[in-house]
C-alpha cells in the first residue's frame, strides 16, 4: 500500500469515486492499520495516538466543561468502567456544546434490526449496535461500534468511541470526503483542537477550547 500511495491519492482526489468504488479498488484501505498509515502519509500525524491524547487532555475528569458534570455523575452509577463511560458520554455530547445535533453523527440500532435500515440516508456517522432485550442502562448493551460512510458500514468491531471517531476522521482524509455541513463545528473541533491540523479555527471552537481548559 505504501508503494501505491501516490497513485491511489491521485485517483481519489481527481476522480472523487464513491466509497463503494474505492472499497472494490483498494479494499486494504479500510483496514484499521491502513487507515492510520494513510492518514500519516497525508498529514504526518499519528491518528489514534493524537486523538486519544487530545481526549485525555481536554477531558481530565471525563467531562467537556462544568455543564456536563451533573449528567456524568448520574451516568457513573450505571457502569463499573467510569473513566471510559464518562469519556464516551462527553464525546457523544460534544455536538450539543457546539449547538449541533448529536443524532446527525451518532446512530443506533438493535442486533436484530436490518443493516440497511440503520445506515439508510447516513452520509457520515458512528453506529452503535445494541444488544436485543437489554435495558438501556446496561453497560453491556453495545455489541458493536461501526463507522458509516455513504450509507455503507465501512468499519466494524471498533473497540471504543474515541477510536471510532478517530477512524472516521482518518477515513474522511483518506477518501477526500468533506465533513457534513450540519456537523461543521464538531469536525472543526476534531481537526483543529484534537488533531492540531490547520490554523483557521472558528471562533466557536476557540470558545469551546477556552472552556475545556478552565
Amino acid at each position: 500500500m505504501d508503494l501505491t500511495f501516490s497513485l491511489r491519492r491521485k485517483e481519489i482526489v481527481e476522480e472523487q469515486p464513491m466509497v463503494m468504488e474505492v472499497q472494490k479498488r483498494w479494499p486494504a484501505l479500510f483496514f484499521k492499520e491502513q487507515i492510520c498509515e494513510e492518514f500519516f502519509h497525508i498529514t504526518n500525524k499519528d491518528l489514534l495516538g493524537t486523538f486519544r491524547t487530545a481526549v485525555d487532555k481536554y477531558t481530565p475528569k471525563g467531562a467537556f466543561g462544568k455543564e456536563m458534570e451533573d449528567v456524568l455523575d448520574k451516568l457513573d452509577d450505571e457502569t463499573s468502567n467510569i473513566v471510559r463511560h464518562r469519556k464516551d458520554a462527553a464525546l457523544r455530547g460534544l455536538p450539543v456544546f457546539l449547538r449541533e445535533e448529536p443524532m446527525d453523527l451518532f446512530k443506533q440500532c438493535l442486533e436484530s434490526d436490518p443493516e440497511d435500515g440503520a445506515t439508510n440516508g447516513v452520509a457520515v456517522g458512528i453506529l452503535f449496535v445494541l444488544e436485543d432485550g437489554v435495558a438501556p442502562t446496561s453497560s453491556a448493551m453495545v455489541q458493536n461500534i461501526a463507522v458509516i460512510l455513504e450509507e455503507t458500514i465501512v468499519l466494524e468491531e471498533v473497540p471504543d468511541l474515541p477510536s471510532a471517531l478517530a477512524y472516521l476522521f482518518g477515513l474522511l482524509y483518506a477518501l477526500n470526503i468533506s465533513s457534513p455541513k450540519t456537523l461543521k463545528y464538531t469536525f472543526d473541533t476534531f481537526q483543529h483542537l484534537f488533531m492540531e491540523i490547520g490554523s483557521d479555527c472558528t471562533q466557536r471552537v476557540r470558545s469551546l477550547q477556552n472552556k475545556l481548559l478552565l
